[in-house]
């Protein structure tokens, strides 16, 4: 199965011009600002909105040509949709919402999974409320198990976290990592916020007005430092996957492999050997000529200049292999290690007079990591 996607269609003030594929499995994340489009860009996909022209495949079906005069309807593109705002019924029962759909579609799920996602969302103890009795958290887990029972071919998801408070985001976003490792259920997830991508997706697609500007892997995407439209809201970084190896609880934190360096994060909760998913912000990664001893920042790793990029003004960005074995290529991964990603002053990357090839240290807090175990490797 694959989900194509190559549309134009006039959006008030600019034309959404969007091209990309989505893999069959996994979460790729529709990332832009405010008014790029990606509401509008689902709902063209869910059947809701028609464009100019296009095509649209979903689960190798086609869904909309404008040349071949397909467009099916949005009841027949087996498409789950989770809104912003959850969209329920309010005359209706938790248990009526959930069946609303489910009931239209000829290919329903067997009773066996259906239970499961039920148990999944912890839903069952819900069932005979209705929405104005449930609270955001609720609602948004409801709206999910709605858009599951429907047994789509994709989940579209429309900043479904914006409008909890974090106590509710932090309830939610295990339900989503759920699906991702366990369902393996392609999911189109829109959002501005790359704390989400960092934490669930596997791919990105980055949108600004109307247009797509990269595609890619969520470990490439994070990395990028060529998309100066998204300037102050795409925090460039890394994506890394890592192995826990050790952990001390009375110090609460986690020793990890990652590649063959040890990194320390806070406390993970969990046993030796599940896989791990790390963001690491490159304003977080500092650089060190030698290995500096007593600082408090408990990674200290030796990593190889592989890339030095200097498009901004007054900062320079760095893409740092990790280890010290590593030949310096022109793009971001040398030898196929991983790779941090550092942004700094000129003045520091003159000061230190940093060149490609350079054998350094990156200097990272344990605090300033985001760690999150996942059930598959990544």
């Amino acid at each position: 199965m694959s989900i194509t996607v190559s549309i134009s269609h006039k959006l008030g003030k600019f034309d959404l011009d969007a091209d990309f594929h989505i893999p069959d499995t996994g979460i790729t994340a529709l990332f832009g600002p405010s008014g790029s489009g990606k509401t509008s860009l689902i709902n063209i996909i869910a059947g809701l909105e028609t464009p100019r022209q296009g095509h649209i495949e979903i689960s190798d079906r086609v869904v909309f040509d404008h040349r071949q005069r397909i467009n099916l309807p949005a009841r027949k593109r087996r498409v789950g949709y989770v809104f912003q705002d959850a969209r329920l019924f309010p005359h209706k029962t938790v248990s009526e919402n959930l069946y609303f759909g489910a009931r239209r579609n000829a290919q329903k799920l067997p009773r066996e999974e259906q239970s499961a996602i039920l148990e999944m969302l912890g839903i069952l103890p819900l069932m005979g409320r209705r929405p104005a009795a449930l609270s955001g958290g609720e609602k948004q887990r409801v709206s999910l198990g709605r858009a599951l029972l429907s047994n789509p071919d994709i989940l579209l998801l429309d900043e479904p976290l914006s409008a909890l408070d974090h106590a509710r985001k932090q309830e939610i976003l295990p339900y989503f990592e759920w699906l991702r490792d366990r369902r393996k259920m392609p999911m189109l997830y829109v959002t501005h916020a790359i704390d989400e991508v960092a934490r669930l997706a596997d791919h990105m697609v980055v949108i600004d007005q109307g247009k797509t500007l990269a595609s890619g892997s969520v470990f490439e995407m994070l990395g990028r430092t060529d998309l100066p439209s998204l300037a102050g809201r795409f925090d460039a970084g890394t994506v890394l996957s890592a192995r826990i190896v050790s952990r001390d609880p009375r110090a609460e934190v986690s020793f990890l492999d990652c590649a063959g360096q040890r990194l320390v994060v806070p406390y993970l909760g969990r046993p030796t050997n599940p896989n791990v998913r790390l963001h690491i912000r490159a304003r977080d990664v500092m650089i060190a000529k030698t290995a500096p001893t007593g600082i408090s920042a408990n990674n200290v790793i030796p990593v190889t200049i592989t890339k030095i990029s200097q498009e901004n003004r007054d900062t320079v960005d760095i893409s740092l292999c990790l280890g010290h074995d590593a030949v310096s290529r022109p793009h971001d991964t040398a030898n196929g290690q991983p790779v941090l990603h550092a942004r700094i002053t000129r003045w520091s990357a003159h000061r230190l007079k940093l060149g490609l090839g350079q054998k350094v240290f990156a200097v990272i807090k344990s605090v300033t990591v985001d760690g999150q175990v996942t059930d598959h490797a990544i």
